[in-house]
Protein backbone atom coordinates (compact mmCIF):
# COMPACT_ATOMS: atom_id res chain seq x y z
CA UNK A 1 0.00 0.00 0.00
CA UNK A 2 2.74 2.29 0.79
CA UNK A 3 4.49 1.41 -2.35
CA UNK A 4 1.01 2.45 -4.19
CA UNK A 5 0.71 5.79 -2.23
CA UNK A 6 4.37 6.92 -3.37
CA UNK A 7 3.57 6.02 -6.86
CA UNK A 8 1.06 8.04 -6.80
CA UNK A 9 1.93 10.84 -4.58
CA UNK A 10 5.07 11.24 -7.74
CA UNK A 11 2.77 11.18 -10.36
CA UNK A 12 1.64 14.08 -12.24
CA UNK A 13 -2.16 13.75 -11.62
CA UNK A 14 -1.52 14.52 -7.56
CA UNK A 15 1.13 17.12 -8.00
CA UNK A 16 -0.59 19.18 -10.71
CA UNK A 17 -2.15 22.73 -10.09
CA UNK A 18 -4.92 24.63 -11.14
CA UNK A 19 -2.17 26.91 -13.48
CA UNK A 20 -0.64 23.89 -15.20
CA UNK A 21 -4.07 22.73 -15.90
CA UNK A 22 -5.09 25.50 -17.33
CA UNK A 23 -2.31 26.05 -19.38
CA UNK A 24 -2.69 22.72 -20.38
CA UNK A 25 -6.17 23.07 -22.15
CA UNK A 26 -4.41 26.37 -23.63
CA UNK A 27 -1.72 23.94 -25.12
CA UNK A 28 -4.08 21.53 -26.58
CA UNK A 29 -6.18 24.28 -28.00
CA UNK A 30 -3.18 25.45 -29.65
CA UNK A 31 -2.44 21.87 -30.91
CA UNK A 32 -5.90 22.16 -32.20
CA UNK A 33 -5.96 25.02 -34.15
CA UNK A 34 -2.39 23.76 -36.31
CA UNK A 35 -3.76 20.20 -36.74
CA UNK A 36 -7.51 20.39 -37.24
CA UNK A 37 -7.82 24.14 -38.21
CA UNK A 38 -4.22 24.36 -40.30
CA UNK A 39 -3.90 28.04 -38.15
CA UNK A 40 -0.31 27.93 -38.78
CA UNK A 41 0.58 24.79 -38.08
CA UNK A 42 4.82 25.35 -38.28
CA UNK A 43 4.39 27.62 -35.65
CA UNK A 44 1.37 26.62 -33.17
CA UNK A 45 2.48 22.54 -33.17
CA UNK A 46 5.59 23.04 -31.65
CA UNK A 47 4.77 26.19 -29.46
CA UNK A 48 1.71 24.25 -28.06
CA UNK A 49 3.62 21.13 -27.57
CA UNK A 50 6.92 22.61 -25.84
CA UNK A 51 3.65 24.15 -23.45
CA UNK A 52 2.50 20.65 -23.11
CA UNK A 53 5.98 19.26 -22.01
CA UNK A 54 6.77 22.80 -19.46
CA UNK A 55 3.20 22.14 -17.55
CA UNK A 56 3.40 18.63 -16.90
CA UNK A 57 4.36 18.22 -13.14
CA UNK A 58 7.79 16.70 -12.33
CA UNK A 59 9.13 16.67 -16.15
CA UNK A 60 12.19 19.42 -15.58
CA UNK A 61 12.33 19.68 -19.61
CA UNK A 62 12.05 23.47 -19.48
CA UNK A 63 14.01 24.04 -16.77
CA UNK A 64 17.48 23.54 -14.71
CA UNK A 65 19.14 21.61 -17.37
CA UNK A 66 16.41 20.48 -19.61
CA UNK A 67 16.49 20.70 -22.89
CA UNK A 68 13.99 23.53 -23.69
CA UNK A 69 15.56 25.73 -21.31
CA UNK A 70 19.01 25.27 -23.06
CA UNK A 71 17.67 25.74 -26.27
CA UNK A 72 15.83 29.24 -24.89
CA UNK A 73 18.89 30.36 -22.96
CA UNK A 74 21.59 29.51 -26.12
CA UNK A 75 18.93 30.28 -29.35
CA UNK A 76 16.13 33.06 -28.10
CA UNK A 77 18.04 35.51 -25.48
CA UNK A 78 20.89 35.71 -27.58
CA UNK A 79 19.01 36.67 -30.21
CA UNK A 80 20.32 33.71 -32.61
CA UNK A 81 17.13 32.43 -33.47
CA UNK A 82 15.41 35.18 -34.67
CA UNK A 83 18.36 35.93 -37.20
CA UNK A 84 18.53 32.73 -38.53
CA UNK A 85 14.40 33.00 -39.07
CA UNK A 86 15.11 36.51 -40.62
CA UNK A 87 17.97 34.79 -42.86
CA UNK A 88 15.66 31.87 -43.81
CA UNK A 89 12.58 34.22 -45.03
CA UNK A 90 14.76 36.59 -47.52
CA UNK A 91 15.92 33.28 -48.85
CA UNK A 92 12.46 32.09 -49.79
CA UNK A 93 10.77 36.03 -50.05
CA UNK A 94 10.55 37.27 -53.83
CA UNK A 95 11.09 41.20 -53.47
CA UNK A 96 9.87 41.09 -57.03
CA UNK A 97 6.35 42.35 -56.59
CA UNK A 98 7.91 45.42 -54.03
CA UNK A 99 10.27 46.38 -56.76
CA UNK A 100 7.66 46.07 -59.11
CA UNK A 101 5.11 48.52 -57.23
CA UNK A 102 6.82 50.59 -55.54
CA UNK A 103 4.36 52.67 -53.95
CA UNK A 104 3.22 49.33 -51.67
CA UNK A 105 6.16 50.52 -49.63
CA UNK A 106 3.51 53.19 -48.17
CA UNK A 107 0.97 50.59 -47.14
CA UNK A 108 3.75 48.36 -45.19
CA UNK A 109 4.54 51.80 -44.01
CA UNK A 110 1.03 52.17 -42.67
CA UNK A 111 1.10 48.89 -41.12
CA UNK A 112 3.12 49.43 -38.66
CA UNK A 113 1.35 52.05 -36.76
CA UNK A 114 0.04 49.06 -34.95
CA UNK A 115 3.74 49.38 -33.14
CA UNK A 116 3.77 52.62 -31.72
CA UNK A 117 -0.23 52.42 -30.85
CA UNK A 118 1.22 49.45 -28.55
CA UNK A 119 4.08 51.49 -27.37
CA UNK A 120 1.86 54.38 -26.29
CA UNK A 121 -0.94 52.04 -25.00
CA UNK A 122 2.24 50.56 -22.44
CA UNK A 123 2.99 53.76 -21.58
CA UNK A 124 -0.92 54.47 -20.68
CA UNK A 125 -1.61 51.50 -18.60
CA UNK A 126 1.62 52.35 -16.52
CA UNK A 127 0.42 56.12 -16.57
CA UNK A 128 -2.94 54.70 -15.26
CA UNK A 129 -1.36 52.92 -12.35
CA UNK A 130 -2.61 49.56 -13.82
CA UNK A 131 1.11 48.31 -15.25
CA UNK A 132 4.67 48.82 -14.48
CA UNK A 133 6.05 48.73 -17.92
CA UNK A 134 9.11 51.07 -18.43
CA UNK A 135 10.09 52.71 -21.66
CA UNK A 136 12.06 49.78 -22.89
CA UNK A 137 9.94 47.54 -21.54
CA UNK A 138 6.19 49.28 -23.57
CA UNK A 139 9.27 49.86 -26.77
CA UNK A 140 9.59 45.91 -26.97
CA UNK A 141 5.88 45.24 -26.31
CA UNK A 142 5.26 47.30 -29.25
CA UNK A 143 7.13 45.26 -32.03
CA UNK A 144 4.08 42.68 -31.01
CA UNK A 145 2.21 45.46 -33.00
CA UNK A 146 4.08 44.42 -36.26
CA UNK A 147 3.00 40.55 -36.27
CA UNK A 148 6.60 39.88 -36.48
CA UNK A 149 8.02 36.99 -34.12
CA UNK A 150 11.66 37.27 -34.73
CA UNK A 151 11.82 40.97 -34.67
CA UNK A 152 9.79 40.94 -31.36
CA UNK A 153 11.72 38.08 -29.57
CA UNK A 154 15.32 39.89 -30.85
CA UNK A 155 14.33 43.25 -29.89
CA UNK A 156 12.62 42.14 -26.17
CA UNK A 157 16.11 39.91 -25.92
CA UNK A 158 17.87 43.52 -26.26
CA UNK A 159 14.90 45.86 -24.39
CA UNK A 160 13.51 43.53 -21.99
CA UNK A 161 14.68 40.04 -20.83
CA UNK A 162 12.50 39.41 -18.26
CA UNK A 163 9.23 40.23 -20.35
CA UNK A 164 11.12 37.98 -23.66
CA UNK A 165 8.97 35.14 -22.84
CA UNK A 166 5.69 36.87 -23.12
CA UNK A 167 6.39 38.57 -25.44
CA UNK A 168 7.34 36.25 -27.69
CA UNK A 169 4.49 33.48 -26.81
CA UNK A 170 2.04 36.64 -27.96
CA UNK A 171 3.98 37.96 -31.07
CA UNK A 172 4.27 34.32 -32.50
CA UNK A 173 0.52 33.07 -31.24
CA UNK A 174 -0.60 36.33 -33.22
CA UNK A 175 1.21 35.50 -35.96
CA UNK A 176 -0.30 32.21 -36.40
CA UNK A 177 -4.11 33.81 -35.98
CA UNK A 178 -3.80 36.06 -38.93
CA UNK A 179 -6.47 34.21 -40.48
CA UNK A 180 -8.28 34.69 -37.46
CA UNK A 181 -7.95 38.08 -36.45
CA UNK A 182 -7.38 40.30 -39.95
CA UNK A 183 -10.39 39.13 -42.35
CA UNK A 184 -13.09 40.73 -40.17
CA UNK A 185 -11.28 44.14 -39.73
CA UNK A 186 -10.83 44.11 -43.66
CA UNK A 187 -14.43 43.36 -44.08
CA UNK A 188 -15.45 45.98 -41.76
CA UNK A 189 -13.31 48.88 -43.51
CA UNK A 190 -14.21 48.27 -47.13
CA UNK A 191 -17.17 47.94 -49.24
CA UNK A 192 -17.97 45.10 -50.92
CA UNK A 193 -16.81 46.96 -54.58
CA UNK A 194 -13.70 47.90 -53.04
CA UNK A 195 -12.96 43.95 -52.29
CA UNK A 196 -14.15 43.48 -55.93
CA UNK A 197 -11.27 45.55 -57.81
CA UNK A 198 -8.52 43.82 -60.01
CA UNK A 199 -5.19 45.13 -59.83
CA UNK A 200 -3.43 45.32 -63.18
CA UNK A 201 -0.85 42.99 -64.13
CA UNK A 202 2.74 43.77 -62.29
CA UNK A 203 6.05 44.31 -64.17
CA UNK A 204 8.68 42.08 -64.87
CA UNK A 205 11.37 42.98 -62.70
CA UNK A 206 15.10 42.11 -64.17
CA UNK A 207 17.45 40.00 -62.25
CA UNK A 208 19.92 43.04 -61.95
CA UNK A 209 17.14 44.70 -59.79
CA UNK A 210 16.60 41.51 -58.05
CA UNK A 211 20.68 41.29 -56.84
CA UNK A 212 20.94 44.96 -56.17
CA UNK A 213 17.91 45.65 -53.87
CA UNK A 214 19.25 43.50 -50.99
CA UNK A 215 22.88 45.04 -51.18
CA UNK A 216 21.52 48.70 -51.82
CA UNK A 217 19.48 47.80 -48.75
CA UNK A 218 21.40 46.51 -46.30
CA UNK A 219 23.51 50.19 -47.35
CA UNK A 220 21.14 52.28 -46.62
CA UNK A 221 19.47 51.18 -43.25
CA UNK A 222 22.73 50.13 -41.92
CA UNK A 223 24.15 53.84 -42.85
CA UNK A 224 21.26 55.58 -41.43
CA UNK A 225 20.23 53.11 -38.67
CA UNK A 226 23.49 50.82 -37.62
CA UNK A 227 20.78 49.55 -34.23
CA UNK A 228 18.43 47.46 -37.56
CA UNK A 229 21.51 46.05 -39.45
CA UNK A 230 21.53 42.47 -37.91
CA UNK A 231 17.75 41.85 -38.85
CA UNK A 232 17.68 44.04 -42.15
CA UNK A 233 21.29 42.48 -43.22
CA UNK A 234 20.18 38.92 -42.49
CA UNK A 235 17.28 39.37 -44.40
CA UNK A 236 19.03 40.78 -47.09
CA UNK A 237 21.70 38.05 -47.15
CA UNK A 238 19.02 35.64 -47.38
CA UNK A 239 17.72 37.11 -50.30
CA UNK A 240 20.94 37.89 -52.25
CA UNK A 241 21.70 33.87 -52.35
CA UNK A 242 18.23 33.37 -53.70
CA UNK A 243 18.63 36.13 -56.45
CA UNK A 244 22.43 35.87 -57.71
CA UNK A 245 22.15 32.49 -59.00
CA UNK A 246 25.88 31.29 -58.14
CA UNK A 247 24.73 29.31 -54.26
CA UNK A 248 21.99 27.50 -55.18
CA UNK A 249 22.96 24.86 -52.50
CA UNK A 250 23.16 27.81 -49.69
CA UNK A 251 20.14 28.97 -50.69
CA UNK A 252 18.77 25.66 -50.88
CA UNK A 253 19.73 24.72 -47.21
CA UNK A 254 18.69 27.84 -45.80
CA UNK A 255 14.84 28.15 -47.33
CA UNK A 256 14.78 23.73 -46.58
CA UNK A 257 16.94 22.54 -43.93
CA UNK A 258 18.13 25.87 -41.96
CA UNK A 259 15.07 26.95 -41.19
CA UNK A 260 13.17 24.08 -40.36
CA UNK A 261 15.29 22.97 -38.13
CA UNK A 262 15.83 26.48 -36.38
CA UNK A 263 11.85 26.62 -36.60
CA UNK A 264 11.42 23.62 -34.47
CA UNK A 265 13.71 24.69 -31.89
CA UNK A 266 12.07 28.23 -31.77
CA UNK A 267 8.58 26.31 -31.27
CA UNK A 268 9.57 24.46 -28.94
CA UNK A 269 11.65 27.10 -26.86
CA UNK A 270 8.79 29.79 -27.31
CA UNK A 271 6.73 26.87 -25.67
CA UNK A 272 8.62 26.24 -22.98
CA UNK A 273 7.68 30.23 -21.47
CA UNK A 274 3.90 29.00 -21.47
CA UNK A 275 4.85 28.04 -17.88
CA UNK A 276 1.47 28.71 -15.98
CA UNK A 277 3.66 30.61 -12.80
CA UNK A 278 5.03 32.74 -15.45
CA UNK A 279 2.67 33.14 -18.08
CA UNK A 280 -0.56 33.33 -15.72
CA UNK A 281 -0.24 36.88 -14.24
CA UNK A 282 -0.97 40.22 -14.95
CA UNK A 283 1.62 41.67 -16.91
CA UNK A 284 1.65 38.88 -19.39
CA UNK A 285 -2.42 39.35 -19.63
CA UNK A 286 -1.97 43.31 -20.35
CA UNK A 287 1.03 42.34 -23.09
CA UNK A 288 -1.81 39.74 -25.05
CA UNK A 289 -3.79 42.56 -24.48
CA UNK A 290 -2.12 45.14 -25.98
CA UNK A 291 -0.84 42.58 -28.93
CA UNK A 292 -4.35 42.10 -30.06
CA UNK A 293 -5.37 45.56 -30.23
CA UNK A 294 -1.79 47.10 -31.77
CA UNK A 295 -2.06 43.97 -34.68
CA UNK A 296 -5.81 45.11 -35.23
CA UNK A 297 -5.01 49.08 -35.60
CA UNK A 298 -1.90 47.95 -37.59
CA UNK A 299 -4.22 46.20 -39.74
CA UNK A 300 -6.71 48.60 -40.25
CA UNK A 301 -3.90 51.43 -40.75
CA UNK A 302 -2.82 49.38 -43.30
CA UNK A 303 -6.28 48.88 -45.12
CA UNK A 304 -7.49 52.61 -44.91
CA UNK A 305 -4.11 53.46 -46.50
CA UNK A 306 -4.90 51.46 -49.23
CA UNK A 307 -8.42 53.23 -49.38
CA UNK A 308 -6.52 56.41 -49.44
CA UNK A 309 -3.84 55.68 -52.34
CA UNK A 310 -6.84 53.93 -54.69
CA UNK A 311 -8.77 57.37 -54.51
CA UNK A 312 -5.80 59.15 -55.20
CA UNK A 313 -3.94 56.77 -57.91
CA UNK A 314 -4.77 56.78 -61.74
CA UNK A 315 -4.33 52.56 -60.80
CA UNK A 316 -6.80 51.11 -59.33
CA UNK A 317 -5.41 49.44 -55.72
CA UNK A 318 -7.28 46.61 -53.80
CA UNK A 319 -7.34 48.14 -50.41
CA UNK A 320 -7.48 44.43 -49.26
CA UNK A 321 -3.66 44.79 -50.28
CA UNK A 322 -3.06 46.97 -46.97
CA UNK A 323 -3.81 44.52 -44.68
CA UNK A 324 -0.72 42.74 -45.52
CA UNK A 325 1.56 45.69 -44.48
CA UNK A 326 1.82 43.27 -41.36
CA UNK A 327 5.01 41.85 -41.27
CA UNK A 328 3.23 37.56 -40.89
CA UNK A 329 4.85 36.92 -44.17
CA UNK A 330 3.30 35.44 -46.63
CA UNK A 331 0.39 34.22 -44.08
CA UNK A 332 -0.85 38.05 -44.30
CA UNK A 333 -0.62 38.38 -48.08
CA UNK A 334 -2.47 34.87 -48.21
CA UNK A 335 -5.20 36.50 -46.33
CA UNK A 336 -5.52 39.36 -48.65
CA UNK A 337 -5.80 37.09 -51.83
CA UNK A 338 -8.52 34.67 -49.63
CA UNK A 339 -10.75 37.95 -48.49
CA UNK A 340 -10.42 39.24 -52.15
CA UNK A 341 -11.42 35.96 -54.01
CA UNK A 342 -14.51 35.44 -51.55
CA UNK A 343 -15.51 38.80 -53.07
CA UNK A 344 -14.29 38.27 -56.49
CA UNK A 345 -13.31 34.58 -57.29
CA UNK A 346 -11.29 35.80 -60.93
CA UNK A 347 -9.41 38.52 -57.90
CA UNK A 348 -6.00 36.93 -57.47
CA UNK A 349 -4.16 39.79 -55.25
CA UNK A 350 -1.36 37.36 -53.88
CA UNK A 351 1.59 38.99 -55.67
CA UNK A 352 0.14 42.45 -55.33
CA UNK A 353 -0.25 41.55 -51.54
CA UNK A 354 3.60 39.99 -51.13
CA UNK A 355 4.72 43.97 -52.01
CA UNK A 356 3.26 45.79 -48.79
CA UNK A 357 4.10 42.14 -46.61
CA UNK A 358 7.72 42.31 -48.13
CA UNK A 359 7.60 45.89 -47.03
CA UNK A 360 6.14 45.41 -43.41
CA UNK A 361 9.07 42.91 -42.76
CA UNK A 362 11.41 45.98 -43.77
CA UNK A 363 9.12 48.57 -41.97
CA UNK A 364 8.94 46.49 -38.76
CA UNK A 365 12.87 45.96 -38.45
CA UNK A 366 13.64 49.60 -38.89
CA UNK A 367 11.13 50.01 -36.34
CA UNK A 368 12.65 47.86 -34.22
CA UNK A 369 16.16 49.82 -34.81
CA UNK A 370 14.67 52.92 -33.47
CA UNK A 371 13.18 51.56 -30.92
CA UNK A 372 16.68 50.23 -29.46
CA UNK A 373 18.34 53.49 -30.55
CA UNK A 374 16.21 55.88 -28.98
CA UNK A 375 15.65 53.56 -25.56
CA UNK A 376 19.08 52.01 -25.05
Amino acid sequence: MELVNEIWQGSGLYQIKSGQAIMLVVCLGLLYLGIAKKFEPLLLVTIGFGGLLSNIPGVEIATGEGLLYFLYSTGITNGVFPLLIFMGVGALTDFGPLLANPRTLFLGAAAQFGIFATLLGALGLTSLGWADFSLRDAAAIGIIGGADGPTAIYVAGKLAPDLLGAIAVAAYSYMALVPLIQPPIMKALTTEAERKIEMVQLREVSKTERILFPILLLLLVALLLPSAAPLIGMLAFGNLMRECGVVDRLSDTTQNALINIVTIFLGLAVGSKLQAEQFLDTSTLFILALGIVAFGIGTAAGVLMGKLMNRLSTQAINPLIGAAGVSAVPMAARVANKVGLDANPHNILLMHAMGPNVAGVIGSAVAAGIMIMFTS
